[in-house]
């Protein structure tokens, strides 16, 4: 019987509107010039009315805009109906009341310590929420539960505890990126100490190289002007025949000799 009553009143509504616009287009349709307008004389003691039929007319369309305005309101009141009769705690809206509520416990808006006191505050901050206003008070409750019950893990991740704990891991991934900056600097550094390292001792092989040439040169150019070498590895010494004579002679100092003449 409850059915069929409410399927009566979905489909007054849907008459309602059905005959509504269907009046409204004829009537707009009748000003254009399009259609023909309703025509009746109408007396009233002894005054006829040409026009009664036009009245008329718009009278009745005027009267089915106005009832449009019902049918919104109707329509939500027949959803709340029918959502009250067939009403089912659904997990997603308990998991999206909660996520509100446990946001703004993260924020710090809810103060009160008792545990009453805090379903209490938290059911009534749901209640007041603009995206929770479809939900169920059962729905809420269960919700402001949850998140008295998550309470303490509100306040070990607060907005405030983890902004900290981004900072600080801010803060270490810049000084992680300073020290890999310096350590890439280092390590150019040293390529380039390496390099000249291998240049210079790449200049001092050239350099020995070309001293034992020199040397090789000189060796052979000085017997042809009559000279000679003697010594060249002798160690420093001294005047056995003097003892207090201090006269020496480093050890890379040699004695060019000349040889006799024959």
């Amino acid at each position: 019987m409850l059915r069929t009553a409410q399927a009566m009143q979905v489909l007054s509504l849907m008459i309602l509107g059905i005959v509504g616009l269907t009046l409204l287009v004829y009537t707009i349709l009748c000003a254009l010039g399009i259609m023909p307008w309703l025509t009746f004389e109408a007396q009233f003691g002894d005054y006829t009315y040409l026009y009664a039929g036009h009245a008329t007319q718009i009278g009745v369309t005027t009267l089915f805009l106005l009832l449009f305005f019902f049918i919104p309101s109707q329509s939500r009141l027949l959803a709340l109906e029918r959502s009250h009769r067939d009403f089912k705690i659904s997990m997603d809206d308990v998991a999206r009341a909660f996520h509100v509520c446990h946001t703004a416990d993260r924020s710090g808006v809810f103060t009160l310590s008792s545990e009453f006191d805090a379903v209490r505050e938290r059911l009534t901050y749901l209640r007041d929420h603009p995206d929770l206003a479809e939900l169920e008070t059962d729905i809420l409750t269960v919700a402001a539960q949850m998140s008295q019950q998550a309470r303490r893990l509100a306040d070990v991740y607060s907005d405030e505890r983890v902004a900290r704990a981004k900072d600080f891991l801010r803060q270490r991934q810049a000084e992680a990126e300073n020290q890999q900056a310096r350590i890439i600097e280092a390590q150019h550094s040293c390529r380039e100490i390496r390099k000249w390292a291998q240049q210079i001792e790449l200049e001092e092989s050239v350099v020995a190289s070309q001293l034992a040439r020199l040397d090789e040169e000189l060796q052979s150019a000085l017997p042809a002007l009559g000279y000679s070498f003697e010594g060249f590895d002798a160690p420093e010494s001294t005047d056995e025949a003097d003892p207090d004579a201090k006269t020496s002679r480093p050890a890379n100092v040699v004695t060019m000799t000349k040889p006799a003449a024959e």
